[in-house]
Protein backbone atom coordinates (compact mmCIF):
# COMPACT_ATOMS: atom_id res chain seq x y z
CA UNK A 1 0.00 0.00 0.00
CA UNK A 2 1.76 3.49 -0.70
CA UNK A 3 2.02 6.03 1.62
CA UNK A 4 -0.14 8.43 0.28
CA UNK A 5 -2.72 5.90 -0.17
CA UNK A 6 -2.56 5.32 3.62
CA UNK A 7 -2.16 9.02 4.55
CA UNK A 8 -5.11 10.28 3.18
CA UNK A 9 -7.74 7.09 5.03
CA UNK A 10 -10.27 8.78 7.46
CA UNK A 11 -8.60 8.02 11.05
CA UNK A 12 -11.52 6.69 12.29
CA UNK A 13 -11.44 3.56 9.99
CA UNK A 14 -7.94 2.66 10.63
CA UNK A 15 -8.00 3.30 14.27
CA UNK A 16 -11.20 1.05 14.50
CA UNK A 17 -9.40 -1.63 12.38
CA UNK A 18 -6.61 -1.13 15.50
CA UNK A 19 -9.15 -1.51 17.77
CA UNK A 20 -10.47 -4.66 16.76
CA UNK A 21 -7.51 -6.43 16.45
CA UNK A 22 -6.13 -5.46 19.80
CA UNK A 23 -9.85 -6.54 20.84
CA UNK A 24 -9.72 -10.06 19.03
CA UNK A 25 -6.28 -10.77 21.14
CA UNK A 26 -8.40 -9.93 24.59
CA UNK A 27 -7.13 -6.46 24.80
CA UNK A 28 -9.86 -3.53 25.34
CA UNK A 29 -10.50 -0.33 23.51
CA UNK A 30 -9.46 1.60 26.43
CA UNK A 31 -5.53 -0.17 26.44
CA UNK A 32 -5.75 1.08 22.30
CA UNK A 33 -6.62 4.93 23.38
CA UNK A 34 -4.11 4.90 26.37
CA UNK A 35 -1.03 3.67 23.94
CA UNK A 36 -2.72 6.29 20.93
CA UNK A 37 -2.73 8.80 23.87
CA UNK A 38 1.22 8.14 25.28
CA UNK A 39 2.18 8.12 21.56
CA UNK A 40 0.43 11.25 20.36
CA UNK A 41 -0.12 13.56 23.18
CA UNK A 42 -2.97 13.70 22.70
CA UNK A 43 -5.99 13.04 25.35
CA UNK A 44 -8.34 10.19 25.39
CA UNK A 45 -11.26 12.27 25.12
CA UNK A 46 -9.60 14.32 21.74
CA UNK A 47 -8.94 10.89 19.94
CA UNK A 48 -12.63 9.78 21.19
CA UNK A 49 -13.85 13.49 19.13
CA UNK A 50 -11.95 12.77 16.14
CA UNK A 51 -13.80 9.64 15.41
CA UNK A 52 -16.84 11.53 14.30
CA UNK A 53 -14.64 13.58 12.06
CA UNK A 54 -12.74 13.21 8.76
CA UNK A 55 -9.58 13.55 10.03
CA UNK A 56 -7.15 11.50 7.89
CA UNK A 57 -4.53 9.55 9.09
CA UNK A 58 -1.84 11.21 7.88
CA UNK A 59 -3.19 14.63 9.61
CA UNK A 60 -3.58 12.68 12.44
CA UNK A 61 -0.14 12.19 13.44
CA UNK A 62 0.96 15.61 11.62
CA UNK A 63 -1.53 17.79 14.17
CA UNK A 64 -0.54 15.69 17.09
CA UNK A 65 0.11 18.05 19.79
CA UNK A 66 2.77 16.26 21.87
CA UNK A 67 4.42 13.47 20.74
CA UNK A 68 6.26 11.51 23.18
CA UNK A 69 10.07 12.10 22.91
CA UNK A 70 10.36 8.28 24.12
CA UNK A 71 8.89 6.86 20.78
CA UNK A 72 12.10 6.64 19.75
CA UNK A 73 12.77 3.38 21.95
CA UNK A 74 10.13 1.50 20.15
CA UNK A 75 11.95 -0.79 17.94
CA UNK A 76 11.00 -3.82 16.02
CA UNK A 77 9.16 -5.19 13.14
CA UNK A 78 6.34 -4.66 11.71
CA UNK A 79 4.65 -6.29 8.53
CA UNK A 80 8.22 -7.28 7.49
CA UNK A 81 9.43 -3.78 8.25
CA UNK A 82 11.98 -2.32 10.99
CA UNK A 83 10.23 0.43 12.50
CA UNK A 84 13.14 2.10 13.31
CA UNK A 85 14.69 2.29 9.68
CA UNK A 86 11.70 3.88 8.36
CA UNK A 87 12.69 6.85 6.08
CA UNK A 88 9.89 8.54 5.98
CA UNK A 89 9.19 10.47 9.46
CA UNK A 90 5.29 10.64 8.93
CA UNK A 91 5.28 6.28 8.27
CA UNK A 92 7.51 5.89 11.31
CA UNK A 93 5.17 7.60 13.31
CA UNK A 94 2.52 5.00 11.82
CA UNK A 95 4.49 2.14 11.91
CA UNK A 96 5.47 3.44 15.77
CA UNK A 97 1.53 3.35 16.30
CA UNK A 98 1.25 -0.02 14.47
CA UNK A 99 3.86 -1.51 16.69
CA UNK A 100 2.31 -0.71 20.24
CA UNK A 101 -0.92 -2.32 19.22
CA UNK A 102 0.45 -5.18 18.49
CA UNK A 103 2.68 -5.29 21.22
CA UNK A 104 -0.87 -5.00 23.04
CA UNK A 105 -2.17 -7.90 20.72
CA UNK A 106 0.75 -10.29 21.88
CA UNK A 107 -0.10 -9.82 25.26
CA UNK A 108 2.63 -7.11 26.49
CA UNK A 109 1.89 -5.41 29.95
CA UNK A 110 1.01 -2.00 28.97
CA UNK A 111 3.99 -0.74 31.33
CA UNK A 112 6.14 -2.51 29.18
CA UNK A 113 4.27 -0.70 26.57
CA UNK A 114 4.71 2.65 27.12
CA UNK A 115 8.41 1.71 27.80
CA UNK A 116 8.52 1.82 31.38
CA UNK A 117 6.20 5.40 31.18
CA UNK A 118 3.16 6.19 32.37
CA UNK A 119 2.89 9.93 31.00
Amino acid sequence: MDSDRIYNMLFSKVFSLLIAKAEKKGRTREEVLTVTSWLTGYSTDAIESTLSTELTYGDFFRKAPAPNTKRTLITGNVCGVRVETVKDPLMREIRYLDKLVDELAKGKPLHKILRGYAD
